[in-house]
């Protein structure tokens, strides 16, 4: 898995700052290469905008405001997305709960097979 996710771009969405640097340091270990990292969801719009990356990683909750708009952004695009989250698919709105969602607290392992899978579902291949 490893591989298929070696040089991925990634950018991460999260406002707690030691889960971004718990992500940052997992995703260099499976391989990945960080894009950029927001923290404030108008941060985070300006750089999907302008950065290049593969695939998001978006808490789904930023100070108080949702991502689910950037989701959907992100979509109509055709970008890879993952949903960091403790509270589980039931928060998602109906339309998004289909992505994969990356439970907090989680593992390397977690983080690398929710990456494979947004990945895969829009045709990222390795």
């Amino acid at each position: 898995m490893q591989s298929e996710l070696a040089g991925r771009r990634v950018l991460v969405v999260e406002d707690e700052y030691m889960v971004t640097m718990l992500l940052q340091d997992l995703l260099e270990q499976i391989g990945c290469e960080v894009a950029g990292a927001a923290s404030r969801l108008g941060e985070a719009i300006d750089k999907a905008d302008t950065l290049a990356f593969d695939v998001a990683i978006l808490d789904v909750n930023l100070n108080g405001e949702s991502t689910f708009s950037l989701a959907d952004t992100l979509l109509g695009r055709g970008r890879a997305l993952v949903f960091a989250t403790g509270y589980g698919a039931a928060s998602l709105p109906p339309n998004l709960r289909s992505l994969p969602i990356l439970q907090k607290p989680f593992q390397q392992e977690e983080l690398a097979e929710a990456l494979s899978q947004a990945l895969a579902r829009h045709g990222v291949g390795g």
